[in-house]
């Protein structure tokens, strides 16, 4: 965890110290310094990188995940560390756990009802998806992708319009999502947040069965939606 926290640490410094060198660059300025700390900590990020590599490829579970484009080792070593399979029955606790419950709320004066650092890596994660959408090899961007166009599909129908309504004086009236609101809309960047989120908690569901299985020698229980729900289709882990 701190490997995974210090790899982040040393990316935004060396990301700040590069623009700090454009700038001062820019104006004629010395930045040989600025220049030298940015290199170090490009350095260091490699390093901190291959270290984490390691660690995962020598993990049952890691390997799988090195299998899944999108997934590099510093975000399967951040997931590594924080999840502990003999306390998530289910993937349902891993998306809780993750903050990717809508239904858990931080209320007031209680403790945070999910891992702030992990829920971080599931949004990076997203990000790595979208970002990865149009590659073939991206599985899960292509479903970003397709879930994205069902929502949108669905908002252009007008299917979120109680929601958006509900929404609209939550905004500034002079922000541009209060005027999808006010149609009965969702913003676009909603969508995409949204999309983004349902591919990470079906990578996350990949990732319980593959690694309960591993655990425990057998696949875990038939998700909600399958097992109660009597919904027919599963979309299975890609497994090599």
């Amino acid at each position: 965890r701190f490997l995974v926290d210090q790899y982040y640490m040393s990316q935004e410094n060396r990301k700040r110290a590069s623009n700090q060198c454009r700038s001062l660059a820019e104006s004629g300025e010395p930045n040989s310094l600025l220049r030298h700390l940015a290199d170090q900590n490009e350095a260091l990020e490699g390093q901190i990188k291959r270290a984490l590599g390691a660690y995962v490829e020598n993990h049952p579970v890691g390997k799988w995940m090195a299998s899944v484009y999108g997934i590099g080792p510093v975000l399967s070593a951040g997931l590594l560390a924080h999840i502990d399979i003999n306390k998530a029955p289910t993937a349902g606790h891993i998306w809780a756990y993750a903050g990717l419950d809508p239904t858990k709320k931080w209320e007031k004066g209680q403790k945070r009802p999910w891992n702030a650092q992990l829920k971080t890596l599931c949004w990076l994660i997203g990000q790595s998806f979208m970002k990865f959408s149009k590659r073939e090899e991206c599985l899960y961007g292509h479903k970003y992708a397709e879930k994205k166009e069902y929502y949108r599909s669905k908002n252009e129908a007008g299917e979120y319009r109680d929601e958006a309504l509900m929404r609209k004086d939550t905004v500034g009236k002079n922000t541009d999502a209060y005027k999808y609101y006010s149609e009965g809309k969702l913003p676009p960047a909603q969508i995409d947040a949204r999309a983004r989120r349902w591919a990470v908690k079906l990578f996350l569901s990949h990732l319980h069965e593959v690694w309960y299985t591993q655990a425990f020698g057998v696949k875990p229980p038939a998700p909600y939606p399958i097992a109660i729900l009597g919904h027919a289709h599963k979309i299975e882990p890609k497994i090599k």
